[in-house]
């Protein structure tokens, strides 16, 4: 017992639900969170992610109606990955004023305008490698790819976006982007940049739903998952650059990691639940092992309790339609 008992009675505070409530110190709402979603060009119907159970690529003739429903279930922003039938070595669909990035992007604005659109700013969706950039000999080329980056920002930005989200993990791309948006007259869009993004063993099923498998690794430019100095270190060189919002990816393994940025950022930051955490959570769920709703609530509020403003979560519709 501590040393002022029984004065200090720390239970005297959670006696009565209403009191647990008052007390709570961290509240996780509709107004955190960001909804990734799949959008498949030349897709006749919604199509089911097998592992990441409740999920689907989106048609891209249905978008306008799918949008829709995600603005009316209360769904504040959307982070967008379009899922290209049009790769090449560079990605260069996704810079083309007619290529699907502009496409979906400028179908959901028309159809749910108050629904934020982030844009996924990277290639690995539209590369045939599924690399994040373009490749030179063995590698993926900094500089070249960091100049194609500011021409699919642009593009995203003159479609609608209302923000722009670079997690190619290249040296210098938030830089490039910025002036590539300001030098378009975009000054006042905004970047979240996927600041400490590490070379997960939990992006799996984000493979599968974006159609994007990937020759050899990304080791090379994503971090080292034993990396926390480093992490930090990226955030305080992407928040130099300009980036307005900092991002960690994944979140649940580096909660120390977004607690650490916290700590030493006074910017928004922003935690990605990826879909391996959502799947783990899913197929748990399934197997009766976990009851979803409870642990769903309680692996989001330790994101928020760690230091995240916003989470991007496959869990955002769940919890608009059902209130978890």
């Amino acid at each position: 017992m501590g040393p002022n008992f029984p004065i200090t009675r720390l239970r005297r505070l959670r006696a009565s639900q209403t009191l647990r409530d008052m007390m709570q110190e961290n509240t996780v709402t509709l107004n955190d969170l960001i909804y990734p979603i799949f959008i498949e060009e030349e897709l006749e119907d919604f199509a089911p992610v097998e592992s990441m159970p409740g999920i689907f690529r989106i048609p891209e003739r249905k978008l306008d109606a799918a949008a829709k429903e995600i603005a009316a279930a209360g769904v504040k922003a959307v982070m967008t990955f379009g899922v290209s039938r049009h790769k090449d070595d560079t990605g260069s669909d996704s810079w083309n004023e007619n290529g699907l990035l502009a496409r979906m992007t400028k179908r959901i604005k028309d159809a749910a305008p108050d629904l934020l659109v982030l844009s996924d700013t990277c290639f690995c969706e539209y590369t045939s490698h599924g690399h994040c950039g373009v490749i030179d000999g063995e590698h993926v080329h900094n500089d070249h790819t960091i100049e194609n980056l500011g021409r699919q920002a642009v593009v995203a930005a003159r479609a609608g976006a209302d923000m722009i989200a670079p997690s190619s993990m290249m040296d210098g791309q938030v830089k490039a982007i910025r002036s590539a948006l300001d030098q378009a007259g975009f000054v006042n869009t905004p970047i979240m940049a996927y600041s400490s993004k590490f070379a997960s063993a939990f992006y799996g099923p984000f493979r599968a739903a974006a159609g994007c498998d990937l020759i050899g690794d990304r080791k090379a430019y994503q971090m080292n998952p034993m990396n926390g100095r480093e992490a930090l270190l990226e955030s305080i060189v992407d928040e130099a650059e300009g980036a307005d919002i900092l991002m960690v990816k994944p979140a649940l393994p580096y909660l120390d990691v977004l607690a650490n940025i916290r700590r030493n950022s006074l910017l928004p930051v922003a935690a990605y639940q990826v879909s391996g955490e959502y799947a783990m959570i899913k197929f748990a769920a399934q197997a009766d092992a976990i009851d979803e709703r409870r642990v769903v609530r309680e692996t989001l509020g330790s994101i928020k309790r760690a230091g995240a403003d916003l989470i991007m979560t496959y869990f955002a519709m769940d919890i608009a339609r059902e209130g978890f």
